[in-house]
C-alpha cells in the first residue's frame, strides 16, 4: 500500500504543471503528511510517558496490563507512520525502498494488536460488571499478561503472513494464500469490532439504564472514552483496509483516502495519553495539591467511586483500582 500511494504521488507530481486539479491533490497530500508527522511525535511522546509508568513507576494489575500493552502498540504503529511518513515526505527514496518492506506490516501489526488489546479491555470490563461474583472467583490471577501474549502472537502471525504472501515483505504476490489471508484477516478485525462495540454498548446500558445500575468511576471514563475515540478516529484504517481487500479492482479510487485513515489512526493513538491524563486530572483542586503525573495515571485507573462531596478522590494509595487482581 505504502508502494502504490509513493507511485500516486509521483504521478501527481508529474502531471502538476500541466493540471491545477493535480496541483491541489498534490498540496493536500504534502499537508497530510505534515499533520500526520506533527501528530505521531506528540503520540510518541505520550505513550513513552505512559509506558515508563505503567512498566516502572506503578503497580501493575488486571487493566493496567491490557493498558500498558496497549500504549506498546500505539508506539509501535505510531513509529511505522512517523518513519514511513517522513520517509515519503522528504523524498527519501534509497531509505524508502529499504523500510516500505517493514513499515507496512509493522503498521499492520501494530494495528492489530492495538485493537485486540482494546477490545479485551472492553469485554473483561464488561465481564467484571455484569458477572462480578463470577469474574472475582474464577479469574485466572495471570489470565490479562496470558491474553497479552497470546493477543501479541496472533497479530504478528497475522501480519507475517499478510508480509510474505501478499507482497509487503516480498515483491511476489501469492495469488492463492493472499485473499485467504486477506479474508481471515479481515474477519479477525470484524469480529474484533463486534466484540468491541458490543461490550461498550453492555457497559453503557449497565451505567445508564435499569433498577442495578453501577456507579461511574474513573475506569469506565477512561475505558468509555477510549473506545469512542477509536472508533471515530481508528476505525477508518480498518474500513479503508476492508475496501481495498473486496475492491481491489478499484483499488486507486481508495487511494486519495488513505493518508486520511492514517492521520486518524495516529489521533487515535496520540489521543490515548491524553485521555488518561484528562481522566485522572479531571475535577483536581491544582492549586490545594502538587499532582505528578504518576498519580494522574493512577487516578485515571481509578475502579472505585468517588466519595468525597466536593469531587475531591480518594487518597493516593487507594486510588489504584479495586485492585487486587494482579495481571
Amino acid at each position: 500500500m505504502d508502494m502504490t500511494v509513493t507511485a500516486w504521488e509521483t504521478e501527481l507530481t508529474a502531471n502538476n504543471g500541466s493540471d491545477q486539479a493535480f496541483h491541489q491533490d498534490y498540496t493536500e497530500i504534502i499537508i497530510l503528511k505534515l499533520l500526520t508527522v506533527i501528530v505521531a511525535l506528540v503520540g510518541l511522546a505520550g505513550n513513552v510517558v505512559v509506558l515508563w509508568l505503567l512498566g516502572f513507576r506503578m503497580h501493575r494489575n488486571a487493566f493496567s496490563v491490557y493498558i500498558l500493552n496497549l500504549a506498546g502498540a500505539d508506539l509501535l504503529f505510531l513509529c511505522g507512520r512517523f518513519l514511513g511518513t517522513l520517509g515519503s515526505l522528504f523524498k527519501f527514496s534509497f531509505v524508502l525502498r529499504k523500510i516500505s518492506r517493514f513499515i507496512f506490516p509493522v503498521s499492520i501489526f501494530a494495528y492489530i494488536s492495538g485493537l485486540s488489546f482494546l477490545s479485551a479491555i472492553s469485554a473483561e470490563r464488561c465481564m467484571s460488571v455484569l458477572w462480578p461474583i463470577w469474574y472475582r472467583c474464577h479469574r485466572p490471577r495471570h489470565m490479562s499478561a496470558v491474553m497479552c501474549a497470546l493477543l501479541w502472537a496472533l497479530s504478528l502471525l497475522l501480519s507475517m503472513l499478510e508480509g510474505n504472501y501478499c507482497g509487503s515483505l516480498i515483491r511476489n504476490v501469492h495469488h492463492v494464500w493472499c485473499p485467504v489471508l486477506d479474508f481471515i484477516t479481515v474477519a479477525w478485525l470484524i469480529l474484533l469490532f463486534v466484540l468491541l462495540s458490543g461490550s461498550s454498548l453492555a457497559l453503557m446500558t449497565r451505567l445508564l439504564c435499569g433498577s442495578h445500575r453501577v456507579l461511574l468511576t474513573r475506569l469506565y471514563a477512561t475505558i468509555m472514552l477510549t473506545v469512542l475515540v477509536f472508533l471515530l478516529c481508528g476505525m477508518p484504517l480498518g474500513i479503508h483496509w476492508f475496501l481495498l481487500i473486496w475492491f481491489q479492482k478499484d483499488f486507486e479510487a481508495f487511494v486519495p483516502y488513505f493518508l486520511v485513515a492514517v492521520l486518524l489512526s495516529c489521533v487515535n493513538s496520540c489521543a490515548n495519553p491524553i485521555i488518561y491524563f484528562f481522566v485522572g486530572s479531571f475535577r483536581q483542586r491544582w492549586w490545594k495539591q502538587r499532582h505528578t503525573l504518576r498519580l494522574i495515571l493512577q487516578r485515571a485507573l481509578q475502579d472505585t467511586p468517588e466519595v468525597d462531596e466536593h469531587g475531591e478522590s480518594l487518597p493516593g494509595e487507594t486510588l489504584f483500582m479495586s485492585g487486587s487482581l494482579v495481571s
